[in-house]
């Protein structure tokens, strides 16, 4: 097919479709697994059943009319492209932003390439000998991200398919409390499962101490790094000394600040604290410390920062 054909089909630009064509070139994809062992791996990947049965009734089956010629190009190129770029550790957006609401195949397009990789990046795991058990859990945010973004009214999932590709690679892996990143740095973040304290912060901190010399010898790292709008001195405007964020700030050291290309920190607070990006500012909870100080920072004119920092391992 040719790829100005393709993008129409898709409803994506052109050069969307021409960067997948550039980056998979004629590397190999990877199969799915079999659609009757789906329900069970889904079950290990924490996806809800309500997910799970979309992500079904979508599946890529050989005779699913659901199955355009341009959607099993893009599904297959797709899984190249992010399964040619195993162990590395930046974002890798694995193909356009497609119409979601037409339809369950449409909807998880890049669920089915991360359920085709997992044997992939499984497999770089066992090569480094990291546990079966770390393994799952960390491959398991998939389930959250889903349920996060069914949330958010389905509009979380543009991010979150970039973000995803990380675990798919080999990138990230989630220690605890804090999911760790390999890179310059081991780079942190905070998934949304439970209080940040600081003991839990302290113990994956730790835990990664100890995991990274193991089972990556030849990467040396002297530094934990963090780039979130967690970090933005401006909070402890609004939060107690002894809040969990503030706690979790005096850790670093922050670097200058520098305006993010492409991010917008009000958009990202919004994600983040409230999981919607449309709600009407007036129209958002005030249940919580967290949740009136982002309002009202907002009410003032005033705006938030992505702000970076880093501390000693």
């Amino acid at each position: 097919m040719d790829l100005e054909d393709i993008a129409a089909r898709l409803g994506v630009p052109v050069e969307d479709v021409t960067r997948v064509d550039r980056l998979a070139g004629d590397r190999p994809s990877a199969p799915l697994p079999a659609k009757a062992d789906a329900p069970e791996i889904l079950d290990r990947l924490a996806v809800r059943p309500d997910d799970a049965a979309e992500i079904l009734a979508g599946w890529p089956d050989p005779d699913s009319a659901l199955w355009t010629p341009e959607l099993r190009w893009l599904l297959d190129r797709s899984i190249a492209l992010v399964r040619a770029d195993l162990g590395g550790h930046e974002w890798l957006p694995p193909g356009p932003e497609v119409p979601r609401d037409r339809g369950p195949a449409w909807r998880h397009l890049y669920v089915y390439a991360y359920l085709a990789l997992l044997d992939v990046v499984r497999a770089f795991h066992r090569d480094h000998g990291v546990p079966d058990a770390v393994s799952w859990t960390t491959l398991a945010d998939l389930g959250r991200n889903l349920a996060i973004d069914r949330r958010m009214h389905r509009e979380g999932w543009p991010v979150m398919q970039s973000w995803l590709t990380l675990h798919a690679r080999g990138s990230v892996y989630e220690l605890g409390r804090l999911q760790h990143q390999r890179g310059d740095t081991i780079g942190l973040h905070v998934p949304e499962s439970g209080p940040l304290s600081p003991q839990a912060v302290d113990d994956s901190l730790d835990r990664a101490r100890v995991f990274f010399p193991r089972h990556f010898p030849d990467e040396e790292y002297t530094a934990f790094s963090c780039g979130s709008w967690l970090l933005d001195p401006q909070l402890r405007e609004y939060l107690p000394e002894d809040s969990h964020i503030v706690q979790f700030q005096r850790r670093f050291t922050l670097e200058p600040y520098e305006e993010p290309e492409g991010l917008d920190a009000d958009v990202e607070v919004r994600r983040f604290v409230f999981r919607s990006l449309s709600t009407p500012l007036d129209d958002l909870p005030r249940r919580t410390v967290l949740h009136r100080a982002v309002v009202d920072h907002l009410r003032a004119g005033s705006h938030w920062h992505w702000r970076r920092g880093h501390f000693p391992i």
